[in-house]
């Protein structure tokens, strides 16, 4: 039988708190991380509101010198590195190459490598940062958290879109399971705040106009929903087979239990409209897990607040479920943190294994009439007390990218 893999740390660096504790008390909060663009000039775009997170020191983490010399996704990414082995009470010193590290990420370090081109263009090569060449690659994150942590075991990035955090997570957990490594740092990390990768996707219209009320812009599921609102985030997971937690007195969150991931197919940017291979990603996930349809306590959504997006979820959940939809409860969480890209799916892996835990599922912020397209009994806007045995969180993303993980009460 294979072994049970556990949650033991957790690492968030959000727009509503940084660290594991300002994170969870920001989610039972409803606390919302998303206003006005301060970090660079948004005046040219349609979209002008952004999650960004305030509280952040890189020195708090890195030494000055490494801190200057490295952009932002990695700093988070050491950061929640960091945060996560201290909640879980590791420490990898002498690494024999037991610990492993998965980061996902949509974009990398694109915005970093925007900053020194406009640096170029204005003062020279003289005017570039010495490590961009070994910062805008995709697996510098995670090379900066090995290094940093001098940690010896697979090192793996991957650029699924917005499913990237998830699916570092899911394969994280085969690898400890199957043996590859002892002990997995897993999640996602995101910091694309700069006027080309945000006016990127501002350009294809897809972010939310709601620039008058920045609070309320990303509501999942609503029917006033007019695009996502981006956000900078990284959240990181410590996994770990059950044997060796309990033989070091470990206090777990919860197990992950499945993972599966699935290609639409179909469009670089809609989803399929009948929603067939979110619903057989979420299905095969259940399958991996042993869990059947009647068992599942929560869906953690991945509730971008575009008008696509969220009437498919909807639909790929209902057509799975059936009646039984009727009785899950269904959160969305970026209307608090708004849509952090490639660390999305970790942080809300982070918010359902925290949940599974507390017995509480938090608000969809924002949610005040729920759409025509959009029929499910969705969480509301205080946080609820549920007992959770069986959680499953989605994470969907451009490209037709469909990831779900199963989370279970350790």
């Amino acid at each position: 039988m294979p072994d049970r893999v556990l949650v033991t740390g957790i690492g968030a660096i959000t727009p509503i708190g940084v660290g594991r504790r300002a994170f969870w008390s920001g989610a039972q909060d409803g606390r919302q991380g998303v206003r006005a663009i301060d970090r660079f000039d948004a005046s040219p775009f349609r979209s002008r509101i952004a999650g960004q997170v305030d509280a952040f020191d890189p020195t708090d983490f890195l030494g000055r010198r490494q801190a200057q010399r490295s952009e932002r996704f990695s700093q988070f990414s050491v950061a929640a590195a960091q945060l996560a082995l201290d909640d879980a009470g590791l420490s990898p010193a002498g690494d024999d190459g037991d610990f492993g590290v998965w980061i996902g990420s949509a974009l990398g370090g694109v915005a970093f490598a925007e900053v020194q081109c406009r640096n170029y263009f204005e003062g020279g090569l003289k005017a570039v940062n010495p490590m961009l060449a070994l910062s805008v690659f995709g697996a510098s994150s995670c090379c900066n958290v090995a290094i940093h942590f001098g940690l010896h075991g697979p090192t793996i990035a991957n650029s699924d879109s917005c499913a990237a955090g998830a699916v570092a997570i899911g394969e994280a957990f085969r690898a400890v399971r199957d043996r590859t490594c002892r002990i997995a740092v897993a999640g996602g990390a995101e910091a694309p705040l700069a006027p080309l990768t945000f006016g990127a996707f501002d350009v294809i219209r897809s972010m939310s106009t709601r620039n008058d009320d920045p609070p309320t812009a990303s509501r999942p599921f609503d029917a006033g929903r007019d695009g996502f609102v981006m956000s900078e985030a990284a959240c990181l997971l410590i996994l770990e087979r059950e044997a060796d937690a309990v033989a070091r007195g470990a206090r777990p969150y919860a197990e992950i239990a499945g993972y599966a991931l699935t290609n639409d197919g179909a469009h670089m940017t809609a989803p399929r409209e009948d929603g067939r291979e979110a619903a057989r990603a979420m299905m095969l996930a259940m399958r991996e897990a042993g869990v059947r349809h009647g068992e599942v306590d929560h869906i953690n959504a991945h509730g971008s607040s575009t008008p696509l997006n969220d009437a498919v979820e909807s639909r790929a959940i209902r057509a799975l479920f059936g009646e039984a939809a009727d009785r899950i409860v269904v959160s969305g969480t970026k209307g608090m943190t708004g849509h952090a890209l490639g660390a999305t799916g970790a942080m809300e892996a982070a918010l359902c294994v925290l949940g599974i835990k507390d017995g509480i599922v938090v608000p969809t912020v924002n949610l005040e009439s729920p759409g025509a397209d959009c029929d499910l009994r969705y969480s509301q806007a205080v946080p609820a007390k549920l007992e959770q045995k069986v959680v499953l969180s989605n994470s969907f993303g451009f490209g037709g990218l469909n990831a779900a993980l199963v989370f279970r009460a350790a």
